[in-house]
């Protein structure tokens, strides 16, 4: 019989379910969205019970769309969104409060506590991280401290905690595994990616106690069986990988200097650095690309908080298209923007500024300026903070990136991706598959159950799309990169 990987992608707003064939030919999907909770100004939460029966509905359904025999799956593979924690009951497998999720800002105090007590260098050095509440480690502190008895349980080892992954496959393997990967854990901020353990001095730092955090393991390998009473089969858990290191595998980056940049409601930006962490003089973030064969990768990565929610601004807050597709269609309409620059710092900004107090701006308005010059500046946007990314990234690493990957949602606008290689001068590759998220899960599960035998094989089943070449000449290209940092300096450090 045909054999097929189940992969999971457990985002921020939706969990999905794909099956896929041996030449990754997307065999079924299922996807459904879950609510979104936001208790104060600021924080966001999910209820993790219902974030897990989401998954495991859409999973069921993939299957039962299928039509296929559970001894047809050869693994099920998983990526998440990262940072996002959980804490729940050893024994009653019940969370002791919601998740609180990756955006949450409730212990934006935490962090800056631990900046002004002169933490942030030792926490670099350990983690690859800036001390900030994006982070995991933050957030299970907050729960211990502020939700009745659950310190001493967990002292007590009575509580376990985990991010999204953790969760999910303790969830699905019945309470079997207690379990994250290298990815995942190095997203925690109380992780020592360059002894690969918790790290003692942060644990005791943040008051978390370490019996309650789970196993590290690759990035690839049989953590344990979903569950037959939990799932209605009995199949490998064989991957679990953050959504962005999955993305970079998907890609098929397996060396050193090669580059992605995800579309999505943000815009992450990742470079494989090989073997070797490398320590970012610009403010981005060292992470462990992958765990695989034993061998550990490490990445460069920046976050923009804003990438194609600003399309969603456009089409939602200001009423002033319809639909993604639509931006495209006004942007196509003008030659450029006619000067207006858009900065979408809704949230602050990322990478590789880190200022939690910039605000949104739109500068170089005049009388002639319409809708389709401001469609056109958020595209620009998107693409002018990614190169901020990349230009510190190429400094940092001292690697020329002749070629850079692209996926996720927004990377389908043609004119977006046309200007993003104009803006760096550099080669911009668009894949066939652009939900490279969930074939990076699929592909990690798939090698270590020997679906796939090796990386090469990978490859051979990679197909570009559409690649866009630099038209824009050296000269424009600098102007306009100097209006857009212009542009920046007045959003930055808006708010008191």
């Amino acid at each position: 019989m045909e054999q097929f990987i189940l992969a999971l992608d457990q985002g921020t707003t939706s969990s999905r379910a794909i099956l896929f064939n041996k030449n990754v030919e997307k065999i079924c999907t299922s996807q459904k969205e879950f609510t979104q909770y936001y208790p104060k100004p600021g924080w966001v939460e999910h209820d993790a019970e219902e974030l897990f029966e989401c998954q495991l509905n859409v999973m069921k359904e993939a299957v039962k769309m299928a039509k296929i025999q559970p001894e047809q799956i050869a693994a099920l593979g998983i990526t998440n969104q990262r940072e996002t924690v959980v804490l729940w009951d050893k024994k009653t497998g019940k969370p002791v409060y919601n998740a609180i999720v990756w955006q949450c800002r409730r212990t934006a105090d935490i962090a800056d506590r631990l900046v002004e007590e002169g933490y942030s260098d030792k926490i670099r050095k350990i983690t690859g991280l800036l001390p900030d509440a994006y982070f995991s480690g933050t957030k299970i502190k907050w729960i211990l401290d502020n939700v009745p008895g659950v310190r001493e349980r967990a002292e007590n080892g009575e509580i376990l905690a985990g991010t999204i992954d953790t969760w999910l496959i303790w969830k699905l393997s019945g309470g079997k595994a207690h379990v994250t990967d290298y990815t995942n854990a190095s997203r925690t901020m109380i992780y020592n990616i360059h002894k690969l353990c918790w790290d003692r001095q942060l644990l005791e730092l943040l008051d978390i106690p370490e019996c309650i955090l789970p196993k590290v393991c690759d990035s690839s390998c049989v953590y344990t069986t979903t569950d037959k009473s939990v799932c209605g089969f009995e199949v490998p858990i064989a991957s679990a990988i953050g959504d962005q290191q999955a993305a970079l595998f998907g890609q098929g980056c397996f060396n050193k200097g090669e580059t992605k940049s995800t579309y999505g409601t943000g815009c992450f930006l990742l470079m494989n650095t090989g073997t070797t962490p490398i320590a970012s003089k610009h403010k981005l973030i060292t992470t462990i690309a992958l765990g695989l064969n034993g061998e550990i990768q490490y990445a460069l990565e920046g976050s923009v908080f804003i990438g194609g929610a600003v399309i969603k601004w456009l089409r939602d807050e200001l009423g002033i298209i319809s639909s993604a597709h639509e931006c495209d269609e006004l942007a196509e309409k003008v030659p450029d923007s006619n000067g207006v620059i858009l900065v979408p710092a809704f949230t602050g900004l990322g990478a590789p500024y880190w200022d939690a107090y910039a605000r949104g701006t739109i500068v170089g308005l005049t009388r002639g300026s319409n809708k389709s010059h401001i469609c056109r500046a958020a595209l620009d946007a998107i693409a002018y903070q990614v190169k901020d990314e990349l230009e510190c990234m190429k400094s940092d690493a001292k690697i020329e990136i002749p070629v850079l990957k692209v996926d996720g949602g927004a990377c389908v606008s043609n004119i977006m991706m046309q200007f993003q290689s104009d803006i760096l001068g550099t080669k911009v590759c668009r894949p066939q598959n652009v939900e490279t998220t969930i074939t990076g899960a699929a592909f990690l599960a798939g090698l270590a159950v020997g679906f796939w035998k090796s990386k090469d094989e990978i490859l051979k089943v990679w197909k570009v799309d559409k690649t866009f070449e630099p038209k824009m000449d050296d000269s424009k290209r600098e102007k306009l990169y100097s209006n857009w940092k212009r542009a920046l300096d007045r959003s930055r450090n808006w708010e008191e």
